[in-house]
């Protein structure tokens, strides 16, 4: 007993002498509960009939039936393939293509070129998607750049419109997407990558390595925990592919291919006014992915004795 009442006074003597420095959290916990939490009240409009006429109390309660109508839907089945597949490429590509650039940057010995060669991986980053969308239909509209390459390759008989085949719209939403974050996806693992001690490369080379056994041995275990808790961010996002990209390279003739639960949430519940009907969505994506992310933490843990938390 009178332990545990030293223990409440050192307690209480700690928030006394750390006072000022704990005050300097206060504005970020405030922001969080204002802007984060007390919004998740709002959740509860999917199980209910909310419309722009009610408020959240006064709408009616429909318990589940959202829900319901969302997973009895018939473009339920490809809208949640095109989404997977997606996220399954970007898995498979897009989350390995920053780790391979920042291994190839920090093989550059000459530091002017391995300079410019982070500008360059950087820049697309920081053009919006409008404008970078713009210029990747612009350059595979027919009779343009990449038409006509093909063509000259043999690759198509005639000059083709690339955007118009579904079945191309997988690898080119792939390929944007490397382009458009490789440069400063990479931007983690350089920085962990210049935090590794010198002294075993040194070592490395007295033993005779060479750059890729280096890079092999040391670099990449040496990186292993941001590759994982990076991972484990991408495995929880797998049903989030990002709307503005996918709207603006979507058109009538790939949508079997280019629809997925963001642009049907976008255009079944909100340009439809079916509030409701979106939020029910969107907590399905939200416990899915708290679900995928429990799941992936655990597993590596378990295998890897590296994860979140």
């Amino acid at each position: 007993m009178l332990s545990q009442h030293k223990a409440d006074r050192g307690g209480r003597h700690r928030i006394s002498d750390q006072f000022q420095l704990q005050t300097m959290i206060w504005p970020g916990l405030i922001f969080l509960l204002v802007f984060a939490y007390f919004p998740m009240y709002g959740v509860t409009i999917a199980f209910k009939d909310f419309t722009l006429l009610s408020t959240i109390q006064s709408a009616p309660w429909v318990g589940l039936k959202n829900f319901q109508d969302f997973f009895s839907d018939p473009a339920l089945k490809d809208t949640l393939r095109n989404t997977l597949v997606i996220n399954g490429l970007a898995l498979a590509f897009s989350f390995s293509a920053p780790i391979v650039l920042a291994l190839l940057i920090n093989e550059i010995k000459l530091i002017r070129f391995k300079r410019m060669a982070q500008t360059i991986s950087y820049l697309p980053h920081f053009l919006s998607w409008v404008i970078f969308g713009g210029i990747v239909l612009e350059m595979l509209a027919p009779g343009k750049l990449v038409s006509t390459i093909m063509h000259a390759l043999g690759l198509f008989p005639e000059d083709v419109n690339l955007m118009a085949k579904g079945k191309y719209f997988y690898a080119i939403y792939t390929v944007i997407s490397i382009v458009k974050s490789v440069g400063f996806g990479s931007i983690l693992y350089i920085a962990a990558i210049t935090g590794i001690d010198q002294e075993l490369y040194e070592a490395a080379t007295m033993d005779g390595c060479n750059r890729f056994q280096k890079m092999w041995y040391i670099t990449i275990p040496s990186i292993a925990g941001t590759i994982v808790i990076l991972f484990i961010f991408q495995i929880s996002s797998i049903l989030n592919t990002g709307y503005e990209q996918l709207i603006l390279l979507q058109n009538p003739l790939n949508l079997a291919y280019s629809e997925t639960l963001e642009t049907y949430v976008y255009k079944t519940g909100i340009a439809q006014s079916r509030f409701s009907y979106a939020t029910a969505v969107g907590v399905f994506i939200s416990g899915i992915s708290v679900v995928l992310m429990l799941t992936a933490n655990g597993v590596s843990k378990k295998l890897l004795d590296r994860g979140l938390f």
